[in-house]
């Protein structure tokens, strides 16, 4: 899955390839295809003897005959290139290997139909795949042994998760070649996929860059960290490799060494909120600081009327600003990065973009967004247009319009006011209007309060009144590094939470008792839609719930605990990386993006901050 104009156009070109061992005068499968008939054919999954990940590499064993076959994926570091090694580990006598390469072209979102066929050609050694419509090249070649073009349809392969979803459930691909070569116990051979004709890394470098690389990721997460005494750390480590998977290029003409991040594998692209929540954990907690000071700058030029896009644009695109809640927390990550380095020199190169965030925020903005004079809170919001995280929509219908006063939005604006008072204090300049104005809508937050009722109300003064739904988007009021909460209050909004919203895998979106709940994602897209944050379990709010949690009671000891189960997901869905969401009812099922950046970078920042 090449990103052909990174961290962009992420397209399909390799699709698998699929293994026949000729072993002692029998065949064995490796593959194994699920066909739109019902036919599973052929069925290399009963071979497979075990998996695992060496650190982010998947390995499989093959065992057959008593011979014992490994098979494991490299990618190289920042380019279009993909390595395949099979090895024999265990033979008595040679293995002759017959491979197909399965190939595409297509965007990560699309489904294929047979129809044009590549130009598919055997040259130096390797094969070239011209798909039909595109300029884009697939280049395919073995170290060792022949190739034969093939260049045929594979049609009807059967997509079960996807009519599950309700999308298109069937797929044809194109069987480009067939690569053939034969191994001595002890040998290996690799395919390479790329696409670039020469190869700017062969598989020991890249195999050996990988290695250096996550080690590297390690050594910097433990420095970092020196004081660190987690009982799970085989697991954290896992996670911290996992969290190098979302940090990718965003090259522009002012910041050529930009960063960004995606918010999530296969569907997300990089989202300014998403970036902006998961900054400290991906980065700080992670002891790379040079990534968050790269991510912040590249965002600070995006900042225009007090805002920041919702979606990063690509060359040519114009910049979409539909989030209220991004440059909140841009604010509150320059802070993290600020507490974390000390660095008030990059600090003052940020600081403008904070200050306009900030004015644009008070004299107001696009989509409504503007403090309201009376008591200083944020308004936000308009018809057919979502604005906050919850922010599904199907067709026209906006799920959860949140339009008023989100209270989550105003625990992010008392915190960005008391976070640029602290900036200009750093900075020597006069922040008494910014810790006069965070007054002022600390003041204004009481009115959040729910008389008579443990918790916070989710938006006040909408256009139908205050909105009493319990939702998790209360517990950030408690979590920020700067609460408008008393104490007391804190502990309850902490405690309802826990009793009406906490499971093993995050936060539910709604209570079960609302009569608007839905335990179960799944379905049809509008019945994901309609599920997306009105009871599924995000995972991502286990982690300002620990915060919150050790502020209320100071007990680290049980806040890290709470992460525990989400440390032992990592096997569960995507391997080595935790998911986005799960159901809202028991056993709490995964689902969603198997990868998501604010998942990881949650679990870890908490972990950190506990330490």
């Amino acid at each position: 899955m090449a990103a052909l104009e990174p961290p962009g156009k992420r397209t399909l070109l390799l699709a698998k390839l699929d293994e026949t061992c000729t072993y002692l005068g029998s065949t064995h499968d490796l593959a194994t295809n699920r066909w739109a008939s019902g036919a599973i054919d052929p069925h290399g999954y009963r071979n497979i003897e075990r998996f695992y990940l060496d650190g982010t590499t998947p390995v499989w064993h093959f065992a057959f005959a008593g011979a014992l076959v490994e098979k494991r994926i490299t990618m190289a570091l920042g380019l279009n290139e993909t390595f395949v090694r099979y090895r024999v580990l265990r033979a008595a006598a040679p293995v002759a290997f017959s491979v197909r390469a399965v190939v595409d072209h297509r965007d990560h979102h699309g489904v294929t139909r047979a129809g044009e066929l590549p130009k598919v050609t055997a040259a130096a050694g390797a094969i070239e795949v011209r798909f039909a419509g595109a300029d884009d090249i697939l280049y395919l070649q073995a170290n060792c042994g022949g190739a034969i073009v093939a260049n045929e349809w594979y049609r009807a392969f059967d997509l079960p998760r996807e009519r599950e979803r309700g999308l298109r459930d069937r797929e044809d691909h194109v069987h480009a070649a067939t690569f053939e070569f034969t191994l001595e116990p002890g040998q290996s051979a690799h395919i390479r996929a790329g696409s670039v004709e020469a190869a700017p890394v062969n598989y020991e470098d890249a195999f050996e860059a990988r290695r250096t690389h996550e080690a590297e990721l390690l050594a910097a997460w433990r420095n970092a960290q020196p004081g660190a005494n987690t009982h799970n750390e085989a697991a954290v480590a896992q996670l911290v490799l996992a969290a190098d998977q979302f940090i990718v290029a965003r090259p522009s003409a002012e910041h050529p060494d930009g960063k960004t991040v995606i918010a999530g594998y296969h569907w997300f692209g990089d989202w300014g909120r998403d970036t902006a929540i998961s900054l400290p954990g991906l980065s700080l907690a992670t002891g790379r600081p040079e990534i968050a000071r790269a991510i912040l700058t590249t965002f600070a030029g995006y900042v225009d009327g007090g805002m920041l896009p919702n979606v990063i644009p690509g060359p040519g695109e114009v910049p979409q600003y539909n989030t209220v809640d991004a440059a909140l927390w841009y604010i509150e990550a320059v802070r993290a990065f600020q507490e974390t380095t000390g660095d008030d020199g990059e600090l003052g190169v940020l600081y403008d973009a904070c200050v306009a965030i900030v004015a644009g925020y008070r004299t107001g903005t696009r989509f409504g967004i503007r403090m309201d004079p009376l008591d200083g809170l944020i308004i936000a919001g308009q018809t057919g247009v979502q604005l906050t995280w919850m922010d599904a929509k199907y067709g026209d219908r906006v799920v959860t319009p949140r339009i008023g006063k989100p209270v989550e939005i105003n625990a992010l604006w008392y915190n960005a006011l008391r976070s640029l008072a602290f900036f200009s204090r750093r900075l020597k300049r006069d922040g008494t209007a910014y810790d006069a104005l965070a007054d002022r809508v600390r003041a204004g937050f009481a009115r959040y309060v729910l008389p008579g009722i443990a918790g916070l109300a989710d938006v006040i003064d909408g256009p139908d009144g205050d909105d009493t739904s319990f939702r998790p988007n209360q517990i950030f009021a408690a979590a920020l590094p700067y609460s408008p909460l008393e104490a007391d209050l804190l502990r309850k909004v902490v405690d309802a939470c826990g009793r009406e919203l906490l499971t093993s895998h995050g936060l539910r979106s709604l209570a079960p008792s609302d009569p608007q709940y839905i335990g179960i994602y799944g379905g049809s897209p509008e019945k994901r839609d309609l599920a997306y944050h009105q009871g599924t379990v995000w995972a991502w709010l286990l982690g300002p719930y620990a915060s919150a949690y050790v502020r209320a009671y100071g007990d680290r000891q049980a806040a890290s605990v709470l992460l525990d189960p989400l440390l032992e997901s990592l096997g569960a869905y995507g391997l080595g990386t935790l998911g986005e969401i799960a159901n809202g009812d028991a056993p709490f099922a995964w689902n969603g993006a198997i990868a998501q950046a604010w998942s990881v970078a949650e679990v870890l920042r908490a972990l950190w901050r506990l330490s």
